[in-house]
């Protein structure tokens, strides 16, 4: 699959009414493959991607012009952490930032709800990634408005379609200004099935080795899985824009999801179009004579 078709395929269009049922997370590719042969393709174009991102973090952190944000949305264990894990593993550490957005603590609860997410942005030349995000408010918090009680924000009804028309609106120009000022953002949903989700999460339980990441409130949050659904499909209809573009990406199986994700970010990144600067005439200068200097030695 090249670049454009991969693109239309699973970038959401602006103001396009998404229903998740037609987005199949199980998605493996050219059904005139074997199952061998597309994981196969997938992993060399995973290995070929990295390679590319590698070099295009090395021009972003020279040109210092734009930085990438990351925001990975899932539910539980549709394998966000791997994600990063695997496409970002030859990017230099120095040159890549990952929050991870938990439960908001006090302080954060007496600011806006964009505001831990502002503190965390990634500076020029770097990529951010962001495990969960503002989008939260748009996601838990609409699943549980109960939850807007804790905010303390005045007159604020989470009954009501404004207050949750007004959040995506805050997003969306947000957004933009992010967009408006070097940073490209580009978003996946990470799209897990049910049963799937069910198989890991019986699989941290019985591993010894992942028991650490079981939560009892993830079984909890399961319950409401139809509710998160429909929470997901208003969000990708109100907020992907052609600034912040969102991407649906079959999750089922982690080959599929890693080497796609790999993909659409480093085409997003080469659409920077970045170069190394330009080095003035007395810079050059000083390279010449330093060049000089070593070889005399």
């Amino acid at each position: 699959m090249n670049i454009k078709s991969m693109l239309n395929q699973f970038r959401v269009p602006p103001d396009t009414k998404v229903k998740l049922r037609d987005h199949d997370p199980a998605w493996e590719g050219d059904a005139k493959l074997s199952q061998e042969e597309r994981r196969q393709a997938a992993e060399e174009l995973l290995e070929k991607n990295i390679d590319e991102l590698t070099e295009a973090q090395g021009l972003l952190y020279a040109s210092d012009k734009w930085s990438v944000l990351v925001i990975l949305q899932a539910m539980d264990a549709a394998g966000k952490d791997g994600t990063v894990k695997h496409v970002l593993s030859g990017v230099n550490p120095q040159g890549v930032d990952v929050t991870s957005f938990k439960r908001p603590s006090e302080e954060e609860l007496d600011h806006d709800f964009l505001w831990r997410c502002v503190k965390a942005l990634p500076e020029r030349g770097k990529i951010g990634i962001f495990n969960r995000s503002y989008y939260e408010e748009v996601l838990t918090v609409k699943v549980h408005p109960e939850l807007v009680v804790k905010e303390r924000i005045p007159d604020a009804e989470p009954d009501r379609k404004k207050f949750w028309k007004n959040r995506y609106e805050s997003i969306n120009d947000f957004e933009k200004h992010l967009s408006r000022n070097g940073t490209r953002i580009v978003k996946f949903f990470l799209n897990v099935s049910r049963d799937e989700q069910k198989r890991r999460q019986l699989e941290r339980i019985n591993d010894p080795a992942k028991q650490w990441k079981f939560e009892p409130g993830d079984l909890v949050e399961r319950q409401h899985w139809d509710e998160y659904m429909d929470a997901f499909e208003t969000l990708l209809r109100e907020t992907s824009t052609k600034q912040a573009p969102w991407y649906i990406i079959p999750a089922d199986k982690k080959w599929v999801c890693r080497s796609l994700v790999a993909s659409i970010l480093a085409h997003e990144i080469r659409q920077l179009d970045l170069q190394y600067p330009q080095l003035s005439d007395d810079q050059m200068q000083n390279l010449q004579q330093g060049k000089q200097q070593l070889e005399a030695e």
